[in-house]
């Protein structure tokens, strides 16, 4: 029964108009006791590939992003989010169980992953939260832990997606990123109980490659040009596995040709979005705008025709022909996270306009990082610093003072112990992440001086071979393996873009030998062990 029931119903002497009056001065300051008793809703808003260069609250000056700036300013930054396997479903796995790749056992894109395992949601829903999961989430099989589930089948489309709402699949006429803004704002007018707190995951599919932007942001940056990375021609000197990737923004006729045109490497159709490209092949492009409807692929062919009719009249080569791709990939990119930021300023203003504000954790996050061009490159999966990397943004009210910025080390591992604090759940023992509730509301700076990382999906597309690897503060250490036996290390400090490999280096020799302990510290403390490594080359092997 509710306190103010009891004090109602008390047998106190008072006549009944001192009894009125008592309460009406009385009751306001019980319901906001009671209201500050209730667990918080949170809303978990993930994209897929987002890097943190193109979050505008980094200061990159690559885009604006004014909604998703916004947590930010009313809450905490974090400089040093990192994920702990840079590839989409194990990560998403990770997000939801607490636990590792190689403990969850989603270590990459092709194995299943296992449903039936705990994850936070699961707890939040038997503690009596309403739950669902909206968008991308990229691991098979019907989710658990969710009243509703409204979720793209794999990778999904931009354009008139199907959607598996409640397990039965629809197709949905529009740009998924705005479907995937509307059914979440639906379910939170309409289909949860509001009389329980809720989890909301509101996952997008952008900015996630192919880069197909909506329709009023075909000519968005249009007028510009920028300037690649100071590594966009990165020669790999010392980094082998760097160099014997397929990621390439520009990769040359002769380096596509090896892949016979499919694959890792930037391609005229798939990603500069050509029907036919400056040699007068045609592509496979064509096949793509068919799930268009006719109105869409007018205002498509409109937008693009003319940039690449004048492309090919430039009989672009060699450095010049590599910054049009670059171009042509980091416009098509940031159009994509223009529709991201207008949904979360939707749901912003949802929260906003319902009173929901104050008494919801709002946090903002990629799967992983991404390279806009560093190295060359486009996609993620390294250990280094762009894909290793990913953007969070967090607010809170009740706890975040407005512009704190969090320097500590804060992996994907995190989200789900955090959450259950949040929520006054007990956390389970044998989740690995730890909660940042502390460090965020600046309680207690204390924790980890290192992360550890793994990446498995090798030799598969984009062929960035199987390694594993340990962070701290200023120091990296990365070992590949599988097919080579190398070891990289960097100093972050004076080789923020990692491009010189100091393993080996004399005057690093007790950085190294301290990183060596260090990564054998955490394997064992993870519970990581070459055996396992083993047992999952085989599962892929014989998939």
């Amino acid at each position: 029964m509710k306190f103010y029931t009891l004090l109602v119903n008390y047998p106190i002497k008072l006549n009944e108009m001192k009894k009125v009056l008592f309460l009406v001065f009385l009751l306001p300051l019980l319901l906001s006791c009671e209201q500050d008793q209730q667990p918080p809703n949170i809303v978990f808003i993930m994209s897929d590939d987002h890097a943190f260069q193109a979050v505008s609250a980094y200061g990159h000056n690559l885009n604006n992003t004014p909604n998703i700036d916004r947590i930010a300013k009313e809450g905490a930054l974090f400089n040093k989010g990192f994920v702990t396997n840079s590839i989409c479903a194990p990560s998403r796995a990770v997000m939801l169980t607490g636990k590792h790749s190689f403990i969850n056992g989603k270590v990459d894109n092709i194995l299943d992953f296992n449903w039936d395992q705990p994850n936070f949601a699961k707890d939040l829903q038997a503690a009596g939260y309403q739950t669902a999961l909206v968008g991308k989430i990229h691991l098979r099989g019907l989710p658990q832990g969710f009243d509703y589930s409204a979720v793209l089948p794999g990778q999904g489309h931009y354009y008139n997606p199907d959607f598996i709402i409640d397990g039965i699949k629809e197709r949905l006429e529009g740009y998924v990123t705005t479907i995937t803004t509307q059914l979440s704002l639906d379910w939170l007018k309409n289909k949860r109980d509001k009389s329980k707190p809720f989890l909301l995951l509101y996952h997008q599919k952008a900015p996630h490659r192919n880069w197909q932007s909506e329709e009023k942001y075909l000519t968005l940056f249009d007028d510009k040009t920028f300037d690649p990375p100071a590594n966009f021609f990165d020669n790999y000197e010392g980094r082998p596995a760097a160099a014997a990737q397929e990621m390439m923004i520009a990769a040359t006729e002769e380096q596509l040709a090896v892949t016979n045109g499919n694959g890792g490497h930037g391609r005229w159709g798939h990603d500069f979005k050509f029907l036919v490209d400056p040699f007068g092949r045609e592509t496979r492009f064509s096949k793509e705008l068919e799930r268009f409807t006719p109105a869409q692929r007018e205002a498509w062919l409109k937008a693009y025709t003319p940039k690449n009719d004048a492309m090919k009249a430039a009989n672009l080569e060699g450095k010049e022909l590599a910054l049009w791709k670059f171009n042509r990939y980091l416009k098509d990119y940031l159009r994509t996270i223009q529709s991201v930021d207008d949904g979360v300023g939707e749901v912003l203003n949802y929260l906003d306009e319902n009173g929901l504000t104050e008494n919801t954790i709002v946090v903002y996050t990629s799967d992983q990082g991404f390279y806009l061009g560093e190295h060359g490159w486009f996609d993620k999966r390294f250990m280094y610093e762009e894909s290793l990397r990913t953007p969070l943004l967090m607010r809170y009210p009740k706890e975040i003072k407005p512009g704190t910025q969090i320097d500590q080390l804060i992996q994907n591992l995190d989200f789900a112990p955090t959450f259950l604090d949040y929520a006054g759940i007990p956390i389970p023992e044998d989740m690995q992440g730890e909660s940042f509730r502390d460090v965020v509301s600046n309680v207690n700076s204390e924790w980890r001086d290192a992360i550890y990382y793994t990446y498995y999906e090798y030799p598969s597309v984009h062929m960035v071979k199987r390694h594993n690897g340990v962070r701290t503060d200023r120091y990296k250490l990365i070992h590949f393996y599988y097919d080579i036996d190398v070891w990289e290390m960097y100093d972050l400090e004076k080789d923020p873009s990692e491009m010189k490999n100091i393993y080996d280096d004399p005057a690093y020799a007790d950085v190294q030998q301290l990183m060596h302990n260090r990564f054998n510290e955490m394997r064992e403390k993870y519970g990581d062990s070459d055996e396992l490594d083993q047992q999952f080359i085989e599962r892929y092997i014989n998939r």
